[in-house]
């Protein structure tokens, strides 16, 4: 639904309501804003259906993570969601499930992002859940392996511990360096902080994990992700239910535009602002192309895109919805960085643009041999090593 900002004129009315001044403009309909509010928090509240107090003993307690980036949709989410658990605290004395929030603190290999001093402010606002704080560098501590020997070459020696006396946080950034383009380390950085969640997770005993992702980041993630080499990913990274990682994965807010929540993080009482880091609605794109991402083209591609198009944004989420997970088994190989399973060795090749046909010529029957023996998938094996320097591997 596209919002954009609406200046109540006399005599037009909420579309829903019918009596009070109209002071959102929601597509075509004129909403106030209590109805707006209802909206919007019905469309998260609705895909959150399976955890109503109702729906399981009370002798088990159900736990989801949530991990907040502290912008605009986690945010938002996690007020949300605080209000769904008072309403079934007030209506049944107890609640549906209880709430994990999780921040993966990135600063030492990026900047502008939130620390524990943001998360310490939403633990103030929102003090039912639970809150916890990890540090990229921690991957070790949950058996993530960082593939450092990746960065200059395909795997030699699973065996070499020549980094085992380096500080954890020494390695990660040695590694991040050794990375080819701004494009491959926000990539890797992408890629760790989901697998350090995954793993936290599953070792709290989480059920699920809830993700903050909007319409418009899961249309940003369609492209990118695609643009990536990483298009077979897409049915795992864009819908909702059981991961490939072995845990339970929604989206409470696929719904709804990030305008949409940027709208609503204004109008609560008091505002949601203050909480969010980076509530610039577009970030700048630099000047130079060697330090422009292809996520930060596609979140700036789509948040234009949004403001007068919303329906291109909703069909590109409703068309990767409709992508089926490929089929893979126990025997299959796992991407060492990724950790998504490559289906017959072929290295995600067939579905690295996103395509469903299994159709493998001999050519790049060549390729799949070639990354199922690095032990990378086509997407991040482009990331390890840069595109131009696969795609002379891939043609030698």
């Amino acid at each position: 639904m596209h919002i954009e900002g609406f200046k109540g004129e006399e005599g037009v009315v909420c579309a829903r309501c019918q009596i009070s001044a109209a002071t959102v403009l929601v597509r075509t309909d004129h909403l106030c804003r209590d109805c707006f509010m209802k909206y919007v928090g019905r469309k998260a509240v609705k895909r959150m259906e399976s955890y109503q107090v109702r729906s399981y003993s009370k002798n088990i307690q159900r736990t989801l993570l949530l991990p907040v980036s502290c912008g605009v949709s986690s945010v938002t989410l996690l007020h949300i969601l605080d209000q769904q658990l008072q309403s079934q605290l007030d209506r049944t004395g107890r609640a549906g499930y209880s709430l994990h929030v999780l921040l993966v603190d990135t600063s030492a290999e990026d900047t502008g992002v939130p620390t524990i001093e943001h998360l310490d402010e939403l633990e103030n606002k929102y003090p039912r859940p639970t809150y916890s704080t990890l540090t990229l560098s921690e991957i070790s501590d949950y058996g993530i392996a960082l593939p450092e020997d990746l960065a200059h070459g395909f795997i030699t020696d699973e065996g070499n511990t020549s980094s085992s006396l380096q500080t954890s946080q020494a390695r990660l950034h040695k590694f991040m360096s050794s990375l080819p383009s701004a494009t491959s380390k926000a990539d890797v950085l992408g890629i760790l902080r989901m697998r350090l969640i995954v793993e936290f997770a599953k070792n709290k005993g989480c059920e699920s994990i809830l993700w903050g992702d909007s319409t418009t980041r899961l249309a940003e993630k369609t492209l990118a992700e695609t643009a990536k080499g990483r298009g077979f990913s897409l049915p795992w990274q864009t819908s909702e239910g059981e991961s490939p990682h072995g845990i339970h994965f929604k989206y409470p807010l696929r719904d709804l535009l990030k305008k949409e929540l940027s709208t609503y993080s204004s109008l609560t009482s008091p505002p949601l602002t203050p909480l969010i880091v980076g509530q610039s609605s577009s970030r700048p794109i630099s000047a130079s192309a060697k330090s422009t991402t292809i996520d930060d083209l596609m979140s700036q591609y789509f948040e234009s895109v949004e403001t007068n198009y919303p329906s291109i944004v909703a069909n590109v989420v409703r068309t990767s919805s409709k992508l089926s997970a490929p089929q893979f088994e126990p025997k299959d190989q796992n991407c060492k960085l990724c950790g998504l399973p490559i289906a017959d060795g072929s290295g995600g090749m067939h579905g690295w643009g996103g395509d469903q046909q299994k159709e493998i010529g001999t050519g790049k029957s060549e390729v799949a041999n070639v990354l199922t023996a690095s032990g990378l998938c086509y997407g991040c094996a482009r990331s390890m090593h840069g595109a131009k320097q696969i795609e002379s591997i891939l043609h030698t």
